[in-house]
């Protein structure tokens, strides 16, 4: 069997169990051979009840002598089995799976693990109510051969424990052809384990050791096959193809730096200097600017586009939302059409007009910056001389869409990148590893610190009535909510509610605006124009002001259900305030239930720096969900662990470099990267 093919071939996989596992995104044999326990359970031997201790984990197989199943408060299904296994009786106790009644009877054997406790009123007998594990035997099975080191999968209530483990046993077996990953010479080097065996000893490894050295292959497998994909990329634009070379800095960036109205930070200094020593070279620039939320990374987006039009050449720049795109419009419009620089700009809901004529004055070097969304990369969009692309806000673009804008030109212009979502530093192997990289770390001067308060919903009547007053002093404020509208599957208030709550109650007669996902673009851009203007005081939004609206007079946000939130957004969103001269406060309103929410709150409150809160995020949230906001087209992560395996990406990086230098290697890894990775590498395999 092919590991290509359809899981529905393998036994026990009928058309219902099919659509089971396509819902956890299990189609293939593949599939099912890289769905990875998600954790263990160390059951290398089994205890006696009579040799139970309270408090230590504990494996024990009994015949069920006993049940019962009571009815607890608000309808809590309860269901208690007593186990004898010859040497005493064991209380376990399920609450809410109804499921398990038909399947427990009594003469049953149950295989069970977990932490003992005495039992409520047992007189001394052991109780478990808290399982790490449990398995009903089939009749003449042995509990011998369910100890060992056993998988635990992400289950659900029809796909259970033992049919993952009979499934990925099966899919071992028949899988006909498990080609390798990794260059032969790799192998050796590195003395790893082959594939099929590190595939077989992650599922059903014989001890510890064992689990350690397959893990470590498959994880260096997969971060090495990316670092090769990432690596090729900057191989191709930077070593294979020739780009512009600018002149030094002349008259016009001058006039644009002289008209500053305030001194570039040291961090600031160093990344301009480090993206005009790569304009005036004649390889591609490929330059990540980090910076965490309001650091200033726009005037150096700005100072380069005005070097690539001083030297001849046109700019582009692409923003993730209308909102985004029309302020760079306005600010740079404002400051560079002074100096004689055409400034134009392209979304998706200008008129058919308007979108002609600007595509044409593109062709025709009418225009010497172009400002815009999506709509920069459209077939029809096509520039005369694009010497400069720099995409905004880069967690939010995927690497093809990235290479289609940098196609736009007859010519291989010079990429710069800007993100203010901070990565820690060894991460930005594997997230930006095709891009060189400047840090921009420090604040610009003036910049307000933003107070940050966590409160419980009780304090609501309080917190508004201070916002009010903020307002009524000139100020003006933001309200976050996790909804846009009502929704039957959550009791949370949607942002429409609040929004209508706040405008007829404690703010009637404060000019109020609503912005959410689901407006048409020109209402969202009207009202946000109104917030800019002053004419709106108290904006209700969503998360779509996450991204790069600055309103220097806005001081104060009001963040409801703020455990809804990562801590990465938190801070993006925190960082729409304190861009004025005036004291600024986030007002974070959870009731924090959760300890992990309550952790997520209390760094938000006292850590402002955004690499620190990064590194906190990723601790928190996981790599998956870290790396799903961070990159859209990176390929996941099934089985490495980030920032945990940041000794094994490094020598993966090592090892992904010495393939580029050995066209043998280089040979063997490119129809790899092709077949595991498809489109999400395909501009790689151009050339």
């Amino acid at each position: 069997m092919k590991i290509t093919d359809s899981v529905q071939y393998l036994k026990g996989v009928g058309p219902k169990k099919k659509a089971e596992l396509a819902r956890l995104g299990i189609a293939r044999v593949y599939d099912v051979l890289t769905y990875f326990p998600r954790t263990y359970e160390d059951q290398s031997a089994l205890t006696r009840i009579a040799d139970l201790r309270p408090g230590t984990v504990a494996t024990v197989a009994g015949t069920i002598v006993n049940l019962q199943e009571q009815t607890g408060r608000r309808g809590l299904t309860i269901l208690t089995a007593y186990l004898n296994d010859g040497s005493g009786l064991l209380q376990v106790t399920w609450f809410n799976q109804k499921y398990l009644k038909n399947k427990l009877k009594v003469g049953r054997r149950v295989f069970v693990s977990g932490k003992p406790a005495y039992a409520y009123g047992g007189h001394g007998q052991f109780a478990m109510s808290q399982l790490r594990y449990f398995q009903i035997l089939d009749e003449g099975e042995q509990a011998a051969g369910l100890c060992g080191i056993l998988p635990v999968y992400a289950a659900t209530e029809r796909l259970n424990q033992k049919f993952f483990r009979t499934l990925v046993e099966e899919a071992l077996e028949a899988a006909d052809e498990l080609p390798e990953l990794i260059p032969a010479r790799i192998l050796a080097e590195r003395k790893l384990m082959g594939r099929r065996e590190a595939l077989r000893a992650v599922h059903f490894p014989k001890d510890g050791e064992e689990l350690k050295r397959a893990r470590y292959r498959l994880a260096f497998s997969e971060l090495y096959l990316i670092q090769c994909g990432l690596l090729l990329i900057k191989k191709q634009s930077q070593q294979t193809r020739l780009g512009i070379r600018h002149q030094p800095n002349g008259k016009l960036v001058a006039a644009v730096l002289s008209g500053l109205p305030f001194t570039l930070t040291h961090d600031q200094q160093q990344a301009w200097q480090e993206i005009c020593r790569d304009m005036e070279r004649t390889v591609p620039m490929r330059r990540l600017v980090q910076g965490d939320v309001g650091s200033g990374k726009t005037v150096i987006a700005m100072l380069a586009l005005v070097k690539t039009v001083e030297t001849g050449w046109q700019g582009a720049m692409m923003a993730p939302t209308e909102i985004l795109a029309a302020q760079h419009y306005e600010n740079l419009s404002a400051k560079l059409a002074p100096l004689g620089i055409r400034v134009g700009y392209l979304s998706g809901h200008l008129t058919p007009r308007e979108r002609r004529e600007m595509h044409e004055a593109i062709a025709c070097h009418e225009v010497d910056i172009v400002i815009g969304t999506h709509a920069l990369i459209q077939d029809d969009v096509h520039f005369a001389r694009l010497g400069l692309v720099i995409t905004d806000e880069q967690h939010r673009f995927g690497i093809a869409q990235r290479a289609a804008l940098e196609k736009k030109g007859a010519h291989v212009p010079d990429v710069l990148v800007m993100t203010a979502t901070p990565i820690p530093r060894t991460m930005t192997l594997t997230v930006y590893g095709d891009l060189d990289v400047s840090l921009i770390r420090e604040l610009p001067p003036g910049r307000q610190p933003i107070r940050t308060f966590v409160r419980r919903p009780d304090r609501r009547p309080l917190i508004y009535q201070y916002v009010r007053s903020q307002i009524e002093a000139g100020r003006q404020a933001y309200v976050v909510c996790p909804l846009i509208e009502m929704n039957e599957e959550s009791d949370l208030p949607s942002a429409e509610e609040v929004y209508d709550e706040l405008r007829f109650g404690i703010f009637r007669g404060i000019p109020c605006g609503l912005v959410h996902g689901k407006l048409a673009p020109a209402e969202k851009e009207r009202v946000m124009q109104d917030f800019y203007a002053d004419k709106i005081k108290l904006l209700v939004s969503t998360t779509v002001i996450e991204v790069g609206v600055n309103v220097p007079n806005a001081s104060i946000m009001v963040i409801e259900h703020a455990e809804r939130f990562g801590l990465a957004q938190l801070h993006q969103l925190r960082g729409r305030i304190g861009r004025g001269s005036y004291a600024s406060y986030c007002i974070l309103v959870s009731e924090g239930k959760t300890e992990n929410a309550r952790e997520r709150l209390r760094i938000m409150a006292t850590v402002s720096d955004g690499f620190k809160l990064a590194e906190e995020d990723l601790r928190l949230r996981g790599p998956g969900q870290f790396f799903g906001s961070m990159q859209h087209g990176l390929p996941d992560l099934k089985i490495a662990r980030v920032p945990e395996d940041i000794a094994i990406l490094l020598e993966a990086h090592r090892a992904a470099e010495a393939t580029l230098t050995s066209q043998g290697d280089l040979d063997f890894i490119r129809p790899i990267l092709a077949l595991q990775y498809k489109e999400r590498f395909q501009h790689i395999m151009e050339n």
